[in-house]
């Protein structure tokens, strides 16, 4: 299951892994967010062990939407080193995010 990101948890889980971590930001409001969910739990099970998995609620984590400048959702950042390596911004199919994982991982 992919991990829940917060405000509280996002430094030690994401800024501080030696892992890439693929961060979706969502709510629960935003249709193409709910569409691209099945998606972001496939990754996690199949990436389980190397590559990190998260979600960040923008309603309820406003201050790590707020850093990275979240203005649309879905948006999917991927942060390898503390760093983000890349980003995709709206529903996408699954193909997209393995493309982006495997480049970066």
């Amino acid at each position: 299951m992919a991990l829940e990101l917060t405000d509280a948890n996002f430094k030690s889980e994401v800024l501080e892994s030696d892992k890439l971590t693929v961060i979706d930001f969502w709510a629960e409001w935003c249709g193409p967010c709910r569409a691209i969910g099945p998606v972001i739990e496939e990754l996690s099970k199949e990436y389980d062990g190397t590559v990190k998995i998260g979600k960040v609620n923008v309603d309820h984590n406003p201050q790590v939407s707020m850093n990275y400048g979240i203005t649309s959702i879905p948006a999917i950042l991927f942060v390898k080193n503390g760093e983000v390596v890349d980003k995709l911004v709206g529903a996408q199919p699954k193909a997209n995010f393995v493309k982006k994982i495997e480049a970066h991982k």
